[in-house]
């Protein structure tokens, strides 16, 4: 059974779905955007007979506070590790895709015996794999905080956006609806199988009043996500932490060779691009779900 429950953290409530055994080893499940901890509502049940799962939603994303602060990944990172602490999980793996990477590389930095494995479902930790087609409006609002750049990242906001990062149809031309580019050729092979509750629910809590500045503020600060990516690689060279990746390999944010640069620095890296886009998990549960049981059971149970 899923349990849904709030912890203050420095002043603010951060929501946060915990399922299985305490005792358990522990793995931390680190969402994107513009999602929420919500995007593993079915994994969490298929993790949680052999591990203890906890998902959170940070500040400001689904149902945690949305207060007036300086939003940047690094204030992210720090209250989910505090939220850790006051949970009693000092070791555990992390499951990151897209904005939980950046949260997930500050965690590994600021305490590398804490982290067990790591599982990275399109997130990326190499220069390699950024679709130049998507993130040339941030980058370009990153070198200058204008209007004209304010706008073209704004139209992340929009509802038709959510859906396009969820669907996925092939050769729809949401992308440039959200981002002034053209859209990719590739998606989820079967659109049907992804439900509406999806980026309807996104959308609506990404849309409370003053979260556009909240998602505005960390567009503006993922530039410096980049810089940190090699001394994650200092990291995990040294370190053995074993690596899964499971990638949607239509992902039109975050392309294959994000995934497959993970060898360079882990030679053992288990990495797998499966059929499907950036929310991987609404098209390919059961495969990614089969994949981490399998990589927890045999690189982390026994040694945790």
């Amino acid at each position: 059974m899923t349990h849904h429950r709030y912890a203050t953290v420095r002043g603010h409530q951060l929501f946060y779905r915990e399922a299985g055994p305490a005792d358990a080893p522990a793995i931390v499940l680190l969402h994107g955007f513009p999602t929420s901890s919500y995007m593993f509502r079915d994994l969490i049940p298929r993790l949680a007979d052999r591990y203890h799962v906890i998902a959170p939603d940070y500040l400001g994303f689904g149902f945690s506070d949305t207060p007036d602060v300086e939003y940047t990944f690094d204030t992210l990172a720090v209250l989910t590790s505090e939220l850790l602490s006051q949970l009693g999980v000092h070791r555990y793996a992390i499951y990151v895709q897209d904005y939980g990477a950046p949260v997930g590389w500050r965690l590994a930095l600021a305490d590398p015996s804490a982290i067990t494995a790591v599982i990275n479902q399109n997130g990326n930790r190499y220069d390699a794999g950024f679709v130049e087609e998507f993130w040339a409006p941030i980058w370009a609002f990153h070198r200058s905080w204008t209007a004209e750049t304010e706008g073209a990242v704004r139209g992340a906001l929009a509802f038709e956006t959510a859906r396009w990062q969820h669907h996925r149809i092939r050769g729809h031309p949401l992308a440039a609806v959200s981002m002034g580019r053209s859209a990719p050729a590739e998606g989820v092979p079967d659109p049907s199988v992804v439900s509406p509750d999806t980026w309807h629910h996104d959308h609506a809590l990404v849309s409370r009043p003053g979260n556009d500045d909240i998602q505005v503020q960390l567009f503006a600060d993922y530039a410096t996500n980049p810089p940190l990516y090699p001394k994650v690689h200092e990291f995990l060279r040294p370190s053995g932490v074993p690596v899964l990746a499971a990638w949607g390999r239509n992902d039109p944010i975050f392309a294959p060779a994000g995934a497959r640069a993970f060898a360079d620095d882990s030679p053992d890296a288990e990495i797998h691009l499966l059929a499907g886009g950036h929310f991987l998990l609404e098209s390919a549960l059961d495969e990614v779900a089969t994949l981490v049981n399998d990589f927890l059971d045999r690189r982390v149970a026994k040694t945790a």
